[in-house]
């Protein structure tokens, strides 16, 4: 596959459309660069208060995690409105950030205030300033290269769910399913489980009703589930490094993306009260490829289905407490092409 260039501000923009999936608002968005390689791409909220030097010191660790990164271009996607003769929007939050990276060895390199209609240059006299029209990254080189790859940018970052039939038939079967797993020895059913959806990873269409059934029952068990999350990347670590993303192994990013399909596949055969370990699984495939919003969502509607389910709400503190998927700390193992967020 060709390199991208990226020339023009409309370039920068499409490059972390693309790269996130999304358009995003409100959000500070960070491309490492190492001389004029590009590295990782960070999305953050803009923090609600002015300043905030913890929260520069923390987006500055995540970007610190390439250690090959020299400087850092940046991008403000606000609606605030520039106001005459007043700074830039979070200018406190800019000022704050170049000292907190200054202080790990990084500079800011450029950067670009992108609003409702507009982007132009964050730094210099706004009166001045050269103010490009949005639509002008429809046209850059970098967008049409993207959509010429099956690339797709995506208005928001809301989660949309499949119709799931709910149908009372299959959640009977489920709940069959399940009192037949808890009733075989543990070794045994967690061998069965995890032939089941080894077998399934491995093929190339979706599996049928009762194999579907099956799987839906099997996260239902938590000592199965956990192992079934497990072994999701593909990596022959302990249980607990593999779902933190703490391996030394770099996952199969392609097995990850089919047993997501897998799991939204389950989710629509699933009734309500058996859907939260589908949500929260699909959660932690997309905390390991550092869509750290859209792993929160789904963590929320797990618990809207069962607002007692403990994993869900768990994951759900330690995603909130900003925490970042190992892997994605590392760019020869973090998920591509997609970049990092932090929720």
């Amino acid at each position: 596959m060709e390199p991208l260039t990226i020339k023009t501000p409309a370039d920068v923009l499409s490059f972390v459309g693309h790269t996130l999936g999304f358009w995003p608002q409100e959000s500070l968005v960070c491309i490492t660069l190492d001389a004029n390689r590009v590295g990782a791409t960070l999305r953050v909220d803009l923090p609600t208060r002015a300043g905030g030097l913890s929260y520069a010191r923390t987006v500055a660790d995540y970007l610190a995690h390439d250690t090959s990164a020299a400087s850092v271009l940046f991008a403000v996607y606000t609606s605030e409105p520039q106001k005459p003769g007043q700074p830039r929007p979070h200018a406190a939050t800019i000022a704050a950030l170049t000292g907190a990276l200054a202080e790990r060895g990084m500079t800011l390199r450029d950067g670009l205030l992108v609003g409702d209609d507009t982007v132009s240059p964050y730094d210099g006299d706004p009166r001045v300033s050269v103010t490009l029209p949005l639509s002008a990254t429809q046209s850059s080189q970098i967008n049409a290269e993207f959509v010429y790859r099956g690339s797709t940018i995506e208005p928001t970052n809301c989660i949309t769910l499949p119709t799931s039939k709910k149908e009372t038939r299959t959640a009977d079967a489920v709940d069959d399913r399940v009192k037949t797993i808890l009733r075989m020895n543990g070794s045994e059913a967690l061998e069965q489980g995890r032939a089941l959806w080894a077998g399934m990873l491995e093929a190339i269409s979706y599996p049928d009703d009762d194999q579907t059934i099956s799987l839906i029952a099997n996260f239902q068990v938590p000592a199965v589930r956990d192992q079934l999350m497990a072994d999701i990347p593909g990596i022959d670590e302990p249980m607990d490094r593999v779902l933190l993303a703490q391996t030394d192994g770099k996952p199969q990013w392609s097995r990850v993306e089919w047993a997501q399909q897998l799991l939204l596949h389950a989710y629509t055969h699933s009734s309500t009260d058996h859907s939260a370990p589908i949500l929260t699984a699909i959660a932690y495939v997309n905390w390991w490829e550092g869509r750290g919003s859209k792993a929160h969502q789904f963590l929320q509607l797990a618990l809207e289905a069962d607002p007692a389910y403990r994993l869900a709400r768990l994951s759900d503190m330690m995603i909130g407490s900003g925490m970042v998927a190992g892997w994605n700390m590392d760019k020869d193992r973090a998920f591509r092409p997609r970049g990092l967020e932090a929720s």
